[in-house]
């Protein structure tokens, strides 16, 4: 295939996301509870990104489930009372206090995942890493998530900069941006950024975490030919996902047909 081609592709690609942000859906936050709390011994909590709601997990919520897996997810409002518009520190406390209350409700709860797409990675990063999330997390695993900031923010100001709060912090120089890299993540929480070059809504290297060499628990994945959209669709990214989260239970990762394009950093 041509550059030429590609180049369209991903055009296309970028194209069908970015129209998802005026198909306003609020129904998309109407999931129907399906885990059993008071038998979880490995919960996941699924974060959305900005201008998305919970449906947009549909595919990976199933895969979840048929490797057992008890996933939750919650809503976290914004315009329209949907669409993951408010602040992100805002949004991380909302978090920690809905798991805190589930803990209470379910003791016997397993270690938590957290699992978060795109600005809903930088919810549970900032749970972990400020709110004393470490407590509860045993794994995070970030999908296309602009760990230092995304170009992409400064056009999300034009057209969305007085709806959202989150749309300023998500620019690669914002004073969230920069406190939140500073300091290292807690010992003993696995945290993984799985990151595509195919990916023009959080560009290259705005999902890559710095210094993972120095810590052990970190690590970058780079998936070929991913857009953004797809992080939570696509079976090459699955497999990671599912591998991560198996070993961070410590438990061995059930056989399975190797991905296509996947290369490890």
């Amino acid at each position: 295939m041509s550059s030429m081609q590609t180049r369209l592709r991903q055009l296309k690609r970028t194209a069908r996301y970015l129209r998802g942000y005026f198909d306003f859906d609020r129904t998309g936050n109407a999931v129907t509870r399906r885990t059993d709390f008071s038998n979880c011994p490995r919960p996941v909590l699924l974060l959305y990104g900005f201008m998305s709601t919970r449906s947009v997990f549909e595919v990976l919520e199933h895969r979840l489930r048929r490797d057992g897996f008890c996933v939750w997810s919650v809503n976290l409002g914004g315009l329209m009372d949907a669409f993951n518009t408010r602040g992100i520190d805002a949004l991380a406390e909302f978090v920690r206090d809905k798991v805190e209350r589930l803990y209470d409700r379910f003791p016997g709860m397993g270690p938590l995942s957290i699992i978060g797409h795109s600005k809903g990675g930088l919810i549970g990063t900032y749970y972990v890493k400020r709110l004393g999330g470490d407590a509860r997390v045993r794994t995070l695993v970030t999908l296309g998530t602009p760990h230092n900031g995304t170009p992409s923010a400064y056009v999300g100001i034009v057209t969305h900069g007085l709806l959202s709060r989150s749309i300023w912090q998500l620019t690669p120089r914002s004073p969230f941006i920069r406190r939140l890299r500073m300091g290292a993540f807690p010992n003993g929480v696995r945290v993984t950024s799985i990151f595509s070059k195919d990916d023009s809504v959080n560009p290259y290297p705005a999902c890559v975490l710095e210094n993972p060499a120095l810590a052990p628990d970190l690590r970058n994945v780079e998936i070929a030919g991913i857009s953004h959209r797809e992080f939570v669709t696509r079976r090459a990214v699955y497999q990671v996902i599912r591998k991560e989260l198996f070993d961070g239970y410590g438990l061995p990762v059930p056989a399975e047909k190797k991905p296509n394009m996947v290369c490890l950093k």
